[in-house]
């Protein structure tokens, strides 16, 4: 009996205290959920009515005011976010390059070799041993190589954290940093949904095509990265793009892959060059003809393939050429 009492009890002030809550949410006035918190004034408003539901809260923001992305720039006390592209991921000081104090007058010739100095060793306490120094030369290779690419910061991001668990397993090993760096960022290309070929990435590589294709089948196998296969259709607006075409000869571009791909000629076959075979026969279709060799140096590809990516994919359309 004691014991079904306390339940009882306790059931009945845990009702009591959701309802306190649920009434906490409502504005008094009006009974209208819509509360809107002020971070300004400190205070929380109902949207219904304008009742004042709270005020003198805690804004745990900054005390200053910022109107525009500038001013919190020049305003904020904060450095930059933590970032995997970084060996340090950015958390150690830089010395500034120019020879200047804190008002920019020019320091003197004796402070100037002395800031030198300090820069130089700072520069060598950054990386305290062969790992790091690894990690610093691989992850300014995936910078520059990114940039030439233009392919966006969460790319860079991925591909570093690709190649800091390469080094943590021990995958460098025997081979060389800017092969294992390239496969990386070609990894994080596929896996973020970025078409990047494989020539592309050579392009502006250090290493030749085979040895990144070698590389990166080694890596994603011993790292156990889950790779999708390339859907064609990812390159169309870029090589489309690049071509001048219209969205007319995209979307037909799409539709004879997806059309031919359901047929499974898609399988075994480069999703670059089926890709240009797909918009050299749309730019036929739609009256903008563009020649084989263009499009073959887009997506560079040979025109012996869009020819036989081409008549494969109207023999599978039943379109006469």
């Amino acid at each position: 009996m004691k014991r079904s009492t306390r339940h009882r009890e306790r059931q009945l002030q845990e009702e009591n205290e959701r309802d306190e809550s649920e009434r906490a949410k409502q504005c008094p006035e009006c009974e209208s959920v819509d509360l809107v918190k002020d971070a300004d004034r400190g205070e929380v408003i109902c949207e219904g009515c304008g009742l004042v539901v709270e005020e003198g809260n805690v804004d745990p923001g900054p005390e200053w005011r910022a109107f525009n992305h500038s001013e919190r720039q020049e305003k904020s006390r904060v450095g930059a976010p933590t970032t995997q592209t970084m060996h340090d991921k950015g958390l150690t000081t830089t010395i500034d390059w120019k020879d200047k104090d804190a008002y920019g007058r020019s320091i003197s010739s004796k402070k100037r070799s002395q800031m030198h100095r300090l820069r130089k060793w700072q520069e060598r306490i950054r990386t305290k041993d062969a790992g790091e120094r690894n990690l610093q030369f691989a992850l300014s290779e995936v910078d520059r190589m990114a940039s030439a690419l233009g392919v966006p910061r969460s790319v860079r991001e991925v591909a570093s954290v690709i190649y800091r668990r390469a080094l943590k397993e021990d995958l460098i090993r025997g081979r060389s940093i800017e092969g294992v760096a390239t496969s990386c960022l070609y990894a994080a290309c596929r896996q973020e949904g970025i078409p990047r070929s494989l020539e592309e990435i050579a392009d502006v590589s250090r290493v030749d095509r085979k040895e990144i294709g070698r590389t990166y089948r080694y890596v994603s196998h011993e790292l156990s990265l889950e790779m999708e296969p390339v859907d064609p259709k990812q390159y169309v607006p870029r090589f489309c793009s690049e071509l001048d075409l219209t969205e007319e000869v995209q979307s037909k571009a799409k539709e004879i892959i997806q059309a031919t791909a359901d047929q499974g000629l898609l399988s075994g076959k480069s999703p670059t060059g089926y890709a240009a075979a797909a918009i050299y026969a749309a730019s036929l279709l739609c009256n903008e003809k563009k020649t084989q060799r263009e499009v073959a140096d887009v997506a560079q590809v040979t025109e012996v393939t869009i020819r036989n990516r081409y008549q494969e994919q109207i023999e599978a359309m039943g379109i006469h050429s």
